[in-house]
């Protein structure tokens, strides 16, 4: 069924973009999920990871979730399984008892630094031929999109 509603030249642009991002962030999932295989990762084990290592100290699962635009319940569910598996390390949080911070093992640290690797000559890769300028707009609006659907 082809789309019925009338909507304004920027919100029909707008609509394609979402529908443009959907498969972008499919596309961009297997990509992940491909790179991460081999360690025994998925993209989701890999963002939880990440988020850690990018912040560079301990996180709670509140803050995973926030920082990467998580369900809290999800990002529990990966932290509980990557503590299994020995990637993250989990301890008490002086400033909240039911909320334990989360680090990278040594483990977590080197599988992390790998697929950092890969991730730096995979996106090389993607980006060859496009011009830094058109990545950097498309960086600052799909920020500002973002933070206006956060603002409600």
């Amino acid at each position: 069924m082809k789309n019925a509603t009338a909507h304004t030249r920027a919100g029909g642009l707008f609509t394609e973009l979402v529908l443009e991002t959907f498969r972008f962030n499919g596309r961009l999932i297997a990509a992940g999920d491909a790179m991460s295989a081999p360690l025994g990762l998925t993209s989701a084990r890999w963002q939880v990871l990440g988020a850690i290592a990018l912040e560079g100290t301990a996180l709670t699962v509140a803050d995973i979730a926030r920082r990467m635009g998580l369900k809290r319940q999800s990002v529990q569910r990966l932290a509980d399984a990557l503590v299994a598996e020995g990637l993250l390390l989990r301890e008490d949080n002086p400033a909240h008892r039911r909320a334990p911070l989360h680090r990278l093992s040594k483990t977590g640290e080197r599988a992390y630094r790998t697929l950092d690797e890969q991730q730096a000559a995979w996106a090389a890769a993607c980006a060859k031929g496009i011009p830094a300028a058109r990545l950097a707009d498309a960086l600052a609006l799909i920020s500002a999109l973002r933070q206006c659907l956060e603002d409600g």
